[in-house]
């Protein structure tokens, strides 16, 4: 194996590893209580990885600050470019405008982001993700449910650790040993809970429309990266900045935005074909886009 394909795989092996044996445990009808894993990642696992990786590194304020006006421009591009592709195909702004737009950031973006740029690439891609986050619970709701909520992004852990974590860094403040061993240690749940809910959340979703569920993720793919070059390009991003950027706005659908449709009634079978079938085209793409990125 040569040593280019050494260090594709030596990113790649991890993610897919710990989503096949989640999707495996699932597939044979082990016993895994998806609402209990995810609530203690999202609210205890997560927060804590936020908090610790950008108390701990010393990374520019400017890197910080490009990497978030980064995520902005791409969100609203994308979501100009997706919008008009469903009018002129004549779908469903409120079923499938969600999935187009916003891909999964952070159960496969976040520990790629780790393993390809290292701790560093993670803290960007972190403010890369809460950026993300926040417009996915104030527009992605919008859209799905017809009205946005800001107490569901005031309840929402993630955001108040990206905030502290982010003051931590810009104020220059070092949190007692006690406490970032903690926070590190309870972090270090974060990833491998996310991957094995991913691949339990994949083996209960079924596909009901494979020639949509094709055209439309390859257009979330499609559209995230020629988004996501032309804002590197225009905002002048080189090195780990633009291959995380590259990397995050590519991602396949979220698993959230099917939780959404659920709760909201928008189709939630079509958007569980999108998020399924996105996610194994990703698979197959991952490496020539890592090849791209790196």
């Amino acid at each position: 194996m040569s040593a280019l394909a050494s260090d594709l795989f030596a990113i790649i092996a991890p993610v897919f590893i710990c989503a096949a044996i989640g999707y495996g445990w699932a597939r044979r009808g082990m016993p895994f209580d998806n609402e209990f894993t995810t609530s203690i990642s999202s609210n205890i696992a997560m927060p804590c990885l936020i908090v610790a990786t950008l108390a701990r590194l010393e990374v520019a304020p400017e890197a910080f600050s490009q990497m978030a006006l980064a995520g902005l421009i791409t969100v609203a591009a994308t979501i100009a470019v997706a919008a008009a592709a469903l009018k002129l195909a004549d779908y469903s702004q409120q079923v499938y405008l969600p999935s187009l737009v916003f891909g999964n950031t952070g159960n496969i973006g976040l520990p790629l982001c780790l393993f390809a740029f290292g701790e560093e690439g993670l803290a960007l891609a972190i403010v890369f993700f809460t950026v993300f986050l926040v417009i996915q619970f104030t527009f992605g709701i919008w859209v799905s449910a017809g009205h946005s909520s800001v107490s569901i992004l005031l309840r929402t852990p993630l955001i108040w650790a990206a905030a502290a974590g982010i003051s931590l860094q810009l104020l220059d403040i070092h949190l007692p040993i006690w406490i970032d061993n903690t926070i590190g240690l309870i972090g270090d749940l974060a990833i491998p809970l996310m991957l094995l809910t991913l691949g339990v959340s994949l083996a209960k979703l079924k596909v009901t429309s494979l020639g949509r569920s094709v055209a439309l993720s390859v257009g979330r793919l499609a559209i995230g990266l020629a988004v996501g070059l032309a804002v590197a390009e225009f905002l002048g991003m080189e090195g780990a900045a633009r291959g995380i950027l590259i990397l995050e706005s590519t991602m396949p659908v979220a698993v959230l935005n099917y939780l959404f449709a659920a709760r909201y009634d928008r189709s939630p079978e079509e958007v569980a074909g999108l998020v399924l079938v996105s996610t194994a085209i990703s698979f197959i793409t991952l490496p020539g886009l890592l090849l791209l990125v790196l």
